[in-house]
């Protein structure tokens, strides 16, 4: 998919890009597939606000996507590519040979008219969901599971794709985006292929507004608060944070804090971590 330029009519919108949705061939979303959307502007249960600078934004639907592609060995035609709203990779409506449709994430390279298949018989194409184990060393993957059963968890944004290094009796090594290199049960899932809208990440949002639209408040910089409102705040002008490092706004250690449990079960499944150092 590519980037579109806009005519600098505006300041705004002067350096503003946006995709030109070449890929998106189906503009309505499957009905059946579609649920209405709370929204709770980043509160919990008690109404307090547990994630910062939510609120307001479009009101979208959510597309139910399947990340467990379990019907196994029915073949499913490819019915239209879609854009959603909810994450940064596009969307693909299937179809399956017993008329049941769904949506999964669409690949880089999938096309309108291709046949998709789940389960252990698959051939190794774009866009078909295998078991580790029958996946040859080599090939990129996406939507991978850490669970058998439980659905894709891992490697799931537009332009990712995790490479399958080894496999080793119950376990298959896998080198994640971060460089992470990690093991993981060759019983578990995975998709064929690189998860498409690569070039997402080359857009330029360009005014405050469109950041309104996604749901997102204004942050401001703990540096120009005062005092009582933030460690980093108060002083004379422009001036340090005054700290050893720099705070929450709450005075707990913030940026490069290591938050890892030390004895996190999965530790002994990471080979290396993505610093290049490996796990004791």
């Amino acid at each position: 998919m590519g980037i579109k330029k806009y005519n600098p009519y505006t300041p705004s919108r002067r350096n503003m890009t946006g995709s030109d949705f070449s890929e998106i061939t189906k503009s309505v979303p499957e009905k059946s597939l579609c649920v209405s959307l709370k929204k709770n502007s980043g509160r919990n249960n008690q109404g307090k606000i547990t994630v910062r600078h939510r609120g307001g934004g479009v009101r979208t639907q959510y597309r139910i996507v399947d990340f467990k592609r379990m019907k196994d060995d029915i073949p499913a035609k490819v019915i239209g590519i879609e854009y959603d709203p909810n994450r940064t990779a596009n969307i693909a409506l299937i179809c399956y040979a017993d008329g049941e449709k769904s949506y999964i994430l669409a690949p880089e390279g999938l096309q309108v008219g291709w046949t998709v298949m789940n389960g252990p018989k698959a051939e190794v194409l774009i866009g078909n969901c295998l078991p580790l184990s029958e996946i040859p060393v080599g090939t990129m993957v996406h939507n991978i599971e850490l669970y058998p059963g439980k659905g894709g968890q891992m490697v799931r944004s537009a332009g990712n794709s995790a490479q399958l290094m080894a496999k080793e009796g119950k376990y298959a090594t896998l080198r994640l985006p971060s460089g992470e290199m990690r093991m993981v049960p060759v019983v578990c899932r995975a998709t064929v292929g690189v998860v498409g809208n690569g070039d997402h990440n080359l857009v330029n949002i360009g005014k405050a507004g469109r950041k309104r639209h996604m749901g997102i408040r204004p942050t401001v910089r703990g540096s120009v608060m005062n005092p009582n409102d933030h460690p980093h705040g108060g002083g004379e002008g422009k001036t340090g944070i005054g700290r050893p490092g720099p705070s929450t706004p709450w005075g707990k250690p913030a940026l490069g804090l290591k938050t890892r449990k030390a004895k996190k079960a999965s530790n002994k499944l990471i080979v290396r971590r993505r610093d290049g150092k490996a796990i004791k």
